[in-house]
């Protein structure tokens, strides 16, 4: 196993502990100028997610809407809390074709993007292990007086996410600082993802906090405005 992603496994609550779980259930609230650009300014603000750790799925409710969304990365859906059907789009990444950053997007382009980023986010650095992962580690890269050693991640076809090759970066002590990449669905813009106010939950460490920026191309965030927020108030593992 690559020497860098073995030290962040350790330190995120180690893969012995990961592999006795099977899903999570998360509250949270996600805001930030991308959903207004987007004409979805309110849709993420007070959900919980459902989802398991190792299959890219994810239930959405969105609370007091009476709604929930369903994703999975051929078909995005939306339902009321009961079950019945709304609507739904099979192959909801074609429907991305031609987008730029300032294109509207209806829920369920918004369904598939947030549910996607969330599955990736959530599971990170864990995922790195899964079948058809490849990673190495590049240059380190010096910030905040810190320096963060720097883990480069091919994603293997099949696996819904922003961009095939991604970077996580990480501290001296093995955290996640942040994690870059550019957003295919988005126009290819850039972003930047900075993970902060870690807790152990369930033996893991979490970051419960994340603010995500855009980049000014040489790596360096750009503060205003923050494109997406992510805060998370509660959150437990499910053992497998």
């Amino acid at each position: 196993m690559n020497e860098l992603l073995a030290i962040a496994l350790d330190a995120h609550g180690g893969l012995d502990r990961w592999n006795k779980l099977k899903g999570l259930i998360a509250g949270m609230s996600i805001s930030g100028s991308t959903w207004v650009i987007k004409g979805q300014p309110y849709l993420f603000n007070n959900i919980r997610i459902e989802m398991p750790i190792r299959e890219q799925h994810m239930v959405t409710h969105l609370v007091g809407q009476g709604r929930k969304l369903i994703f999975d990365p051929d078909r995005v859906a939306v339902e009321t809390e009961t079950g019945d059907p709304l609507f739904q789009r099979l192959n909801p990444r074609a429907s991305f074709e031609g987008h730029l950053f300032e294109t509207p997007w209806d829920e369920l382009h918004a369904t598939y993007f947030c549910s996607y980023a969330l599955w990736t986010y959530l599971t990170i650095p864990f995922l790195y292990t899964y079948p058809g992962f490849f990673v190495e580690e590049i240059s380190p890269w010096n910030e905040n007086g810190e320096e963060w050693r720097r883990l480069k991640a091919i994603f293997p076809d099949g696996v819904a996410t922003h961009t095939k090759e991604q970077v996580s970066y990480f501290g001296h002590d093995g955290l996640l600082r942040r994690h870059q990449y550019t957003v295919d669905i988005l126009g290819a813009a850039r972003g930047l993802n900075y993970a902060y106010d870690y807790r152990d939950i369930d033996g893991i460490k979490v970051p419960t906090q994340r603010r995500i920026y855009g980049d000014d191309g040489g790596g360096h965030r750009i503060p205003n405005p923050v494109l997406i927020s992510i805060d998370i108030s509660e959150m437990e593992f499910v053992e497998g």
